[in-house]
């Protein structure tokens, strides 16, 4: 049986983010069901919701700092938890990378180069757990140095794989702080950790480890180009025979029309009528005229450009004169924020803001609405749109990343053979996201074609079940 190390930053549902947290909560599960041995580690931040009992474990001392080892298991899975705690480091309220005012804590640095070491400690069996792992999966920057790390380790070691969620996010710091760090010079060179000058996290994962996977393959090609590569295109291109994509599954279980407690009323695909009950029950929520033949377009996003919220922006003034009604749940940058409050206030019987984030709001707006806005500039794999045609929401996605590899556009010949599920368009500005719209706004008013398009939709299979089985693949490989 093989032993998997999966280290995050986050895991849902004890604390979440954004999707890695999605992944880690149920990568490792789906894994476990197929026979794997995983472990899953990450701090023990003070925000972390832990449901069931905690243990003591051990205590490993890395850098003249202690951590103790805490076990729990992932609510709902036989997933275990080890928990590296660390109060002077991790015990900070709220989110784990920012503070009140959304600046990063001053020393992530040091906070996620010590979790890489206790991680390494490990993985080498000199944590005291009597467990020796056969694959390390770490995931995103703040688990970059572990591959790095161990590298310099002598054999037999475990072998590395690392999962790249978002190249935007890099954790990059300093000259200095690879001194105040105290890592080894022999990992500080253009092919190590050092990237223009600066200690660079994520490239700890890129060129040490022994696989690097992304979250779709349309997104393993577009970050090997000055695109979407931000400055490692090269080092990827160069590891191009070890990069992977692999497309995200959903956690179908907590994501289910048919049993979910979240919405007004369940059903599925041979009980497609039922959803319009949550419609109804959105626009009594939210104050808008109760009609079934108004579609209710919805988003549910981090309001950051990234999104695409600023074409958003710049399409309501003509998208709120058409026949539709608009909802958006979502927070972010507070300029977004307020210009998108200030359309909702003047077209209040159109358009609902709802600023934050609400888990139970989020399922709601899956099951009532008729068609979901998702035109991001770039999204390694995308979650929403997965969610969206489970619930038989058509989405309007642009092509690029995941939604490239999981929406299929709506053409006369997808229509004719069953296929199309959505809207995509090719270039994240206003006119090609204007001319989706009103493409989906025609189809809707063809109620034949557009209940078949919500039926394929629903039909797909987006469970881990099946990217599980890629990963499987992998670790054999490995």
């Amino acid at each position: 049986m093989k032993k998997i190390l999966f280290v995050t930053s986050e895991a849902h549902p004890l604390i979440k983010t954004g999707g890695l947290a999605d992944v880690s909560g149920s990568l490792p599960k789906a894994l476990i069901e197929m026979g794997v041995d995983v472990r899953l580690i990450m701090p023990n931040y003070q925000a972390i919701k832990t449901i069931g009992e905690i243990y003591y474990k051990s205590t490993v001392r890395v850098n003249n700092i202690n951590a103790h080892i805490l076990e729990t298991r992932l609510p709902g899975t036989k997933v275990p938890v080890w928990l590296v705690d660390c109060p002077e480091l991790f015990g900070y309220p709220g989110n784990p990378y920012v503070d009140e005012q959304g600046k990063p804590w001053v020393n992530n640095a040091e906070r996620f180069a010590f979790f890489c070491r206790i991680t390494v400690e490990v993985a080498m069996n000199r944590g005291y757990l009597e467990w020796t792992p056969d694959i390390i999966h770490c995931n995103d920057w703040q688990t970059g140095l572990v591959p790095a790390l161990l590298s310099l380790e002598k054999h037999p070691r475990p072998a590395t794989i690392f999962t790249i969620h978002n190249m935007a996010y890099q954790g990059l710091f300093s000259k200095e702080t690879r001194v105040l760090l105290n890592l080894p010079s022999r990992l500080w060179s253009p092919n190590g950790i050092e990237f223009n000058g600066m200690l660079s996290f994520i490239k700890g994962g890129l060129a040490y480890a022994d696989r690097i996977t992304t979250v779709s393959p349309t997104y393993a090609n577009e970050i090997q180009t000055a695109d979407f590569g931000y400055g490692v295109e090269g080092l990827l291109s160069y590891r191009q025979k070890y990069l992977t994509g692999i497309v995200n599954g959903i956690d179908t279980d907590h994501w289910n029309p048919q049993a979910d407690t979240n919405i007004s009323a369940c059903y599925d695909a041979s009980t497609l009528h039922k959803k319009k009950l949550n419609k109804t029950a959105l626009q009594i929520k939210y104050n808008l005229p109760v009609d079934n033949k108004t579609p209710i377009f919805v988003l549910i996003s981090r309001l950051v450009e990234q999104k695409g919220i600023d074409i958003l922006l710049e399409c309501l003034p003509e998208m709120l004169t058409l026949p539709l009604q608009f909802l958006l749940l979502g927070k972010g940058d507070k300029l977004l924020e307020q210009k998108l409050s200030q359309f909702a206030k003047i077209h209040s019987e159109k358009m609902v803001i709802n600023l934050g984030y609400d888990e139970a709001i989020a399922h709601q707006f899956e099951a009532g609405a008729d068609i979901f806005l998702m035109p991001s500039r770039f999204e390694p794999c995308g979650l929403n749109q997965l969610y969206s045609q489970r619930y038989g929401t058509v989405p309007i996605v642009t092509r690029t990343g995941g939604l490239a590899d999981t929406v299929v556009d709506t053409l006369p010949e997808t229509i004719k053979n069953k296929t199309a599920t959505g809207f995509v368009f090719k270039a994240p500005t206003t006119g090609s996201l204007m001319e989706a719209i009103k493409r989906a706004l025609i189809v809707y008013e063809d109620s034949k074609n557009w209940k078949q398009l919500q039926i394929n939709g629903m039909k797909k299979d987006y469970s881990w079940n099946r990217s599980a089985e890629e990963y499987l693949a992998l670790y054999e490989q490995l």
